[in-house]
């Protein structure tokens, strides 16, 4: 099907396959289409219809409170079923050169591992060798699932054959449970990515902070191993928010306080900000927090706050 978006500045053309979300196929034909989540939970992606139809794969979407009238649809939701012509409200550019488009892919499950009660570990085995950036993620549906969830990459190589990644148990997450109560080594995943912008490369020259919630920690492991052969001192805090830190640990190399992530952060920060890139991943709730106190505290500027909210 044939699509035209037409943003502030210029307008796109694109074909989406069929049963193919706008949203993808705009991403996976270079095109920088606005999003946040690509599954839904946010609403940066909506868009106005201004010609033909679609199809809605996800009407209880609780990106959806973000749409006004009936035109508004969420493009990483909806597929086209004729020729379409949108309206996205912001400024669209091409990617530029050396950017790792998206597309989409089969990919195995490989070593599902327990690592806490509530958080597996798992590899993905790709058909053909991926190119991705540190601290991106990629989106995972799961057969008899419906919909995608978003993973990010805790591992990073370039040519990559097998991606490493990290997952923590949602009570009545159609995913997560399918994951969880059964042995899935050997599954065979629909898969479409990479995906995101708050990455990282090594010729950035700053200080980097990371703040982390739950397994939001996956992307910032993803940016360590980027940076391992360019990084000075590493410093980990780890924050405890519903218990005090032990007075013996058998992990000495790690500081454990007692708090919020961000406190913990704003705590072991003061007076460092200079020269500083952050980057924040997690429970939006956490990342809300956390960029206020970038902002407020930090003064750090927007383009140096980068951060993936796990909606």
């Amino acid at each position: 099907m044939r699509i035209q978006v037409n943003a502030r500045n210029r307008g796109y053309e694109f074909d989406a396959q069929p049963g193919q979300s706008v949203l993808y196929a705009g991403l996976s034909a270079g095109i920088e289409l606005p999003y946040e989540c690509a599954t839904g939970t946010c609403g940066t992606c909506k868009a106005k219809l201004v010609a033909g139809r679609v199809r809605d794969g996800w009407r209880e979407a609780p990106g959806r409170k973000y749409l006004k009238g009936g035109a508004e649809f969420l493009m990483c939701q909806c597929a086209p079923e004729e020729a379409l012509t949108v309206e996205v409200p912001g400024f669209v550019y091409a990617m530029e050169l050396g950017t790792c488009v998206p597309e989409a892919s089969t990919a195995t499950l490989r070593n599902v591992r327990r690592l806490t009660d509530d958080v597996i570990g798992f590899a993905l085995e790709l058909e053909a060798p991926r190119d991705f950036d540190a601290g991106q993620f990629v989106l995972l549906a799961a057969p008899g699932v419906p919909g995608y969830r978003a993973f990010s990459m805790s591992n990073f190589a370039r040519g990559a054959r097998r991606l490493e990644l990290i997952a923590k148990r949602k009570p009545a997450g159609g995913f997560s449970e399918w994951l969880f109560d059964a042995d899935r080594e050997g599954a065979k995943l629909e898969c479409f990515g990479p995906l995101g912008k708050a990455t990282f490369e090594p010729g950035l020259g700053k200080n980097l902070l990371l703040i982390a919630g739950g397994s939001g920690i996956a992307g910032m492991m993803s940016i360590l191993a980027r940076s391992a052969a360019y990084a000075g001192k590493v410093k980990v805090a780890v924050a405890l928010s519903e218990e005090d830190p032990s007075a013996t640990s058998e992990w000495p190399a790690l500081v454990f306080e007692r708090g919020l992530v961000h406190e913990v952060a704003k705590r072991a920060m003061a007076g460092k900000y200079q020269n500083l890139r952050a980057y924040v991943a997690g429970p939006p709730p956490a990342v809300d927090a956390a960029i206020r106190m970038l902002l407020l505290e930090a003064r750090l500027t927007t383009d140096n706050i980068r951060y993936d909210k796990f909606s």
